[in-house]
């Protein structure tokens, strides 16, 4: 099982970035999968969740904000991030779980600053 995000940087206060995570190694259609992001400091959170059916669940910090998308064909997890807040500040991580062990990919760095 391999995940790998991209898409992170630099944004001010209210603008967007689009997190990529390519997932290769399981079937990916038939997992749910999810992004957390971790702050200095801090303990790493779930962001977003989405199913193997396309349900959707998010945390309230971002609810509004935030989309969680799923690719099949591209075997993607997707993570659109509007009106963003330097609170938003942290490393984006994808998981999946696949029989019962946690996989995580290496992280994308999202700065949120003016």
């Amino acid at each position: 099982v391999q995940l790998v995000e991209s898409g992170g940087g630099l944004v001010q206060p209210g603008g967007s970035l689009r997190l990529s995570c390519a997932a290769s190694g399981f079937t990916f259609r038939t997992y749910a999968l999810s992004w957390y992001r971790q702050a200095p400091g801090k303990e790493r959170e779930l962001v977003a969740f989405i199913s193997a059916g396309g349900s959707r669940n998010y945390a309230d910090s971002v609810k509004g904000r935030f989309t969680i998308i799923r690719d099949n064909a591209k075997s993607s997890v997707y993570l659109q991030m509007n009106s963003l807040k330097p609170e938003d500040t942290a490393e984006y991580y994808c998981k999946v779980v696949v029989r019962a062990s946690n996989y995580w990919g290496q992280g994308t760095q999202v700065t949120v600053s003016a």
